[in-house]
């Protein structure tokens, strides 16, 4: 994994937490709202950026291991995971991260690494059920 610099020119590369899938991310701060691009093969997934600081907020209130809980959008999400919260109409912006419709999901797949790489969490690599957990920002 890259920590890169989260630009076009020099995204974050990423692992999934098993390591089984490599994607990148960088960040659009001029966008409306500004967005996480998260770019998984061909598939681009868009995150809201406030998701970065309000999913490490959550974390550090949950003072605990969180399970990722990753589904796509057409799933439900296991309550308590890092998926629920990142859909969730208490989390503070009321919804849904994923702002690309049929493929807002994923969230808790693709967030926590990135967290992990900015120095913001600890997580669990095993093969399933991974979990996630706050320290506090650097």
């Amino acid at each position: 994994m890259n920590a890169g610099s989260g630009t076009e020119a020099e995204p974050w590369l990423l692992k999934t937490a098993p390591g089984s899938s490599e994607y990148s991310m960088y960040k659009d701060e001029a966008a409306e709202p500004p967005v996480l691009i998260c770019q998984v093969g061909s598939t681009t997934l868009r995150y809201d950026l406030r998701a970065v600081d309000d999913l490490h907020r959550w974390l550090l209130e949950q003072d605990d291991w969180v399970p990722l809980g990753a589904a796509d959008e057409k799933k439900p999400a296991a309550e308590g995971t890092v998926e629920a919260f990142g859909r969730s109409a208490d989390n503070p912006i009321g919804g849904w991260y994923g702002l690309r419709k049929g493929y807002r999901g994923r969230f808790g797949m693709y967030l926590p690494p990135l967290l992990e790489a900015l120095g913001l969490v600890v997580m669990t690599h095993d093969a399933r059920n991974n979990s996630v957990r706050a320290v506090p920002a650097p």
